[in-house]
């Protein structure tokens, strides 16, 4: 690990003018894949700005049933708060199926947005990797792939998203909090992370500069379910193969509004608003829904072996949507 600068932040525009101060410097969270990621030399910031003491701590209530949660937040304190466990059941699920009880109790909110792709070409400083080295080819797509993206990649990368809670805040609507030195704004979390494209570098809109504050959880309405799902090669410590973030609301047994995101299909996690749009008004059998995610996944581009990735997350969207059904009153969705 190579040699560099420490601030400990007191404030957000102390860190954000300790930022300007040093080119290439980065903001420390809780550290749990930045700092992995400085051992391998895949990162090598000259100065780390400790964000650790900043008052974003907090998940708190806001009017109108809004919930905002602190950056800082633990993920093991966030997937046991009790009005997230009530309400938005898909965000805690999700947080407990990432990474170890050990590393929830220290993983941020806001760092979870931010942690990097897993693909081992970009970990490994010896092999060829757009997103670590722009201009240095994509190693991946014509070496290991399997679990690598069958959705929106390009020829630059086709490496995806390894967070679990950046799905669920796909589906459930939230806003990302942002500050820098052009002041706050709010992105919707469906916009925060980038297709790799040509710059597959880019791993989110952030601007130079920014911090990520917190999150903000829409109000749920009456009667409103979501869930999460995971499939992975073993049940603990794994990233997704593909996951699936549901939620659905029915009026007199048909669809009054559904959300539906994919986790490790895509470089970032994947809104299904193809899916979504024909699922709406319809009464939500079996077909109906098997149709509504095939039309969804038919847009998907695998690579020689990663096809199987397109079934599995077709089975377990339709099995999360039918679950959410039964659970909002409608009928036996068997045919």
């Amino acid at each position: 690990m190579k040699p560099f600068a420490y601030v400990r932040a007191t404030s957000l525009q102390q860190a954000a003018a300790a930022h300007a101060r040093v080119p290439g410097a980065r903001y420390l969270g809780g550290g749990t894949n930045l700092v992995d990621l400085m051992k391998l030399g895949v990162e090598t910031p000259p100065a780390l700005i400790d964000l650790s003491r900043l008052p974003l701590h907090d998940v708190e209530e806001l009017p109108e049933g809004t919930l905002r949660i602190g950056a800082m937040a633990r993920n093991s304190d966030v997937a046991a708060h009790p009005v997230v466990r009530a309400r938005y059941p898909a965000l805690s699920e999700a947080l407990l199926a990432g990474a170890s009880g050990q590393l929830r109790n220290v993983a941020t909110t806001g760092g979870n947005l931010l942690q990097r792709t897993r693909c081992s070409y970009f970990q490994d400083v010896s092999k060829p990797c757009n997103k670590r080295e722009p201009g240095t080819g994509c190693g991946a797509r014509d070496g290991v792939h399997r679990d690598h993206a069958v959705l929106g990649h390009s020829a630059h990368c086709i490496a995806t998203h390894p967070s679990d809670m950046a799905v669920a805040l796909a589906a459930l609507d939230a806003g990302i909090e942002l500050y820098g030195e052009q002041g706050a704004r709010t992105v919707p979390a469906t916009d925060f992370h980038r297709l790799p494209g040509d710059r597959p570098e880019q791993d989110t809109v952030i601007r130079s500069g920014e911090i990520v504050t917190g999150v903000l959880l829409p109000a749920v309405a009456p009667g409103a379910a979501s869930l999460y799902r995971k499939a992975r090669d073993r049940a603990s410590y794994a990233f997704a193969l593909a996951s699936v973030a549901a939620a659905l609301e029915l009026e007199d047994g048909r669809v009054r509004r559904v959300a539906l995101a994919f986790g490790g299909l895509a470089h970032r996690p994947w809104r299904a608003a193809t899916a979504e749009a024909r699922l709406a008004g319809a009464e939500p059998t079996a077909a109906v829904l098997r149709e509504a995610v095939d039309a969804e996944l038919a847009r998907a581009q695998p690579l020689s072996d990663n096809a199987y990735k397109v079934a599995l997350a077709g089975n377990l969207a339709c099995d999360a949507l039918a679950t959410l059904a039964r659970r909002a009153g409608a009928r036996p969705v068997t045919s």
